[in-house]
Formats: C-alpha cells, structure tokens, sequence
C-alpha cells in the first residue's frame, strides 16, 4: 500500500493539522495557495501584498522524518516566519542629502527613464510605501526613511538614450550665465521647456543630462514656463537642491522679469494681489484666472520704458503660480506682447508685423538667492529679437 495520507471518505483535515499515513509516520501539512486565482497573482505582480505566507506549499517531506516528530522541523513551519518579497522590490533608506526631497523627484531620480505618469500611478495604487504605509506623491522625505520601490518595467524596447543635436548643445553651452560646484544657472531660451512632457521628447534637465553624463547629480532648482526666456538656476548637489527649495519656500529668493505690455502705462510703481486658480476649462483650453476661491498671488510691478502702443515693465513675484505674470498684467487691462493665451490678438499682431516680435515678451532677467552662508546674483541679457523691439520702439518714438 502507498505510505501516503489515507482519509476518511468525505472528510480531510483543516489547513495547518497533521495527518498520519499508513506507514505510521507524521505526513506534512498541507495549505491553499495564497496566489491561487488570478486576481492574487496579478496583484502579487503588481507588488501588493496578498498573503503574509511565503508562496511554497509541500504535499511531500523533502527528506527522511523518522518516528520522533520532535525531531522534526517542518518545512512550512521554518518558511511561515519569512515575509514573501516579489522579485526586484527594493528597500532604500533615506540617507541625509535627501531629506527635504519630494518623493516624485526621488522616485525619478532612482526609476531613469520613467515617465511622470508612471510614478504618479505606482505612488496612487500603493506600490510605493512609505515606512509601509500609503503615501502622496508630494511627500516630503526624511532621514532614516524607508522607501518601498516596486519592480518596474519600462517597456520592451530599449528606448535610445536622447542625444541633443549639435546646434542644441552649442546654445546650451552658450546659455550659462554662472557654474560653481553647487548651482548651474542658465539664460535659457524662449521656446525650449525645461522637461520633457507631453508631446515633447526632452527638456533643458534632459539635453543637460545628456551633455553632462558624468555628473553624478543634475536637478531643476525651479520652473521656468516654455515661452519665458531667462535666469534658470540647476542644483548640481542634493543638498544645494534642499536649500535653493527651502529659500522659495521661505521667499528668500529674488526673481525680476522684464515684461513687454500693451499700451501706456499710467499706474506708476503697482502691487496686483489677486488670487488665481488653474485648470479653468475656456472654449476646450485650460486656462489660468483670477478667482475668489483661487490661491493667494502677489505681482509687483514696475515701469521701466513707456512708449504709446506698448511699456516696458519689471515685475516681481512673491508668490510663483503657473502665468503669474501674465494673467495679472491681463487682469489690469495691459496684456503682455506676443502672448497668444491671455493676450490681445490684433495687438500681437501689431507687435509682430511693425516690431518684429514673433515670441512672449518675458525675460527673466535677474535672480537673486542665499546658498550655503553666500549671495548668488546673476543678471541674464535679452536676446537679439527682444532687443530689436526695444530699438524699434524707442526709434518710433524719436520720429514721432
């Protein structure tokens, strides 16, 4: 006869009891598969906890049991006590360059390559964990942290690693304003973004990446919007990052734009404080505006040059919302030049036909800012086509 388990008809035993076979000896116990249908095993996949069990099950011993159970250590008993960790599911602690750090960032910065959408779905489904618990994208990480980071596959083809063309990395080169070994700050270009996003395929972090590969550590210090040319600072250390971070949020930093706005300008030196909201949905486009229910925005602004279709303005900013600028200037009934959301059309179209400006007229132009016990000051010029405006306004208004 078989030496294995016998049972009664219609009964067997529960989970986790013992059965004796014929032979006389102990038989090992038999469990369910915790993993067993596959909704289990596509969560398991997904790296979510299904089961505190290890997923082995033994219908047989895997060697010899004599007579003395005592003598025996159960298989599944040994494996009970060992959490069942997915393949490719890594543990990081947060060590002290870090801290301060938001999570999306972290996770980007250890997941290369990985699309924003993609970070954002695995912190939202829970298979990022923060200290084991759920946790929000904007999290702000702390020494000592543990950072659950799931297994993650970015597609089946390699993509090619992005090269910036030859005339891209000529103008980035040409662009830096100021270089030590915390803090790169850039004149950057109208109409480049500075990442990569929907519909593009690379930023100003990603060319400067690519250009700069040797760099163990390159991140955007703030944002600068695609049509907006001027001072962008980058942080070459974690812990430069933190403090230019911690400098914005307790506005510390000093950021000047120079901003082109129809007609004249007859308000002297003004403070605009209005709230704004985002996402506004006008004729399928989402738009900045001013709401009562917006978030608190604070613009000062300047003259610096008044002409009679248009002024020149410096503006301020002691809060930084998405089109600050242009949305108060907007507000106030002076629109900014070449701005094709917020703007004037026939104005802009003045502006381009007479003056040759075929851009938004906003240059960050200064950028003032504390780092490690010193004082970072650096002015950014305006390029040929903004300054070719500027010539043209003034020489109108020598004819005139």
């Amino acid at each position: 006869m078989s030496g294995r388990p016998q049972y009664a008809k219609g009964r067997r035993p529960s989970a986790g009891s013992a059965v004796k076979s014929c032979s006389g000896r102990k038989g090992v116990e038999q469990r369910e598969n915790p993993l067993k249908t596959p909704a289990r095993r596509a969560k398991w996949r997904a790296g979510l906890k299904t089961d505190n069990r290890v997923l082995f099950q033994f219908r047989r011993p895997i060697w010899p049991i004599s007579d003395n159970s005592d003598d025996y250590n159960s298989p599944m008993n040994t494996l009970q006590i060992m959490p069942a960790v997915p393949a490719g599911v890594r543990h990081l602690d947060v060590t002290p360059e870090y801290a301060g750090q938001r999570l999306d960032n972290f996770l980007l910065r250890e997941l290369k390559g990985a699309p924003k959408s993609l970070i954002y779905r695995i912190v939202r489904t829970g298979q990022v964990r923060l200290n084991g618990g759920r946790v929000q994208p904007g999290q702000r990480l702390q020494v000592g942290d543990m950072v659950r980071i799931p297994p993650v596959r970015l597609g089946e083809r390699e993509e090619r690693p992005f090269q910036p063309s030859p005339g891209l990395a000529e103008r980035l080169q040409e662009a830096v304003l100021y270089e030590d070994r915390e803090i790169l700050i850039l004149n950057k270009p109208a109409g480049l973004a500075v990442h990569k996003g929907s519909g593009l395929e690379y930023g100003v972090i990603e060319a400067l990446r690519a250009l700069r590969s040797n760099e163990p550590f390159l991140e955007l210090a703030h944002r600068l919007d695609r049509e907006t040319s001027g001072c962008l600072a980058l942080a070459r250390t974690p812990v430069a990052l933190r403090q230019i971070q911690d400098a914005f949020r307790a506005g510390q930093v000093e950021k000047r734009y120079l901003a082109l706005v129809r007609g004249h300008w007859n308000h002297g030196p003004r403070e605009v404080n209005q709230p704004l909201r985002r996402n506004v949905l006008r004729g399928g486009e989402r738009m900045v505006e001013v709401l009562e229910d917006g978030k608190p925005a604070l613009t000062r602004f300047r003259p610096v040059s008044l002409h009679k279709p248009a002024s020149l303005l410096e503006a301020s900013i002691a809060t930084g919302r998405t089109h600050q600028i242009r949305v108060h200037a907007a507000h106030v009934g002076h629109p900014l030049a070449g701005d094709d959301k917020y703007g004037d059309a026939v104005f802009n179209r003045l502006m381009a036909g007479q003056y040759g400006l075929h851009r938004l007229f906003l240059h960050a132009h200064s950028l003032n800012l504390p780092l490690g016990g010193r004082e970072i000051a650096v002015s950014a010029p305006l390029d040929a086509e903004l300054k070719a405006v500027l010539d043209r306004l003034s020489s109108t208004v020598r004819r005139a």
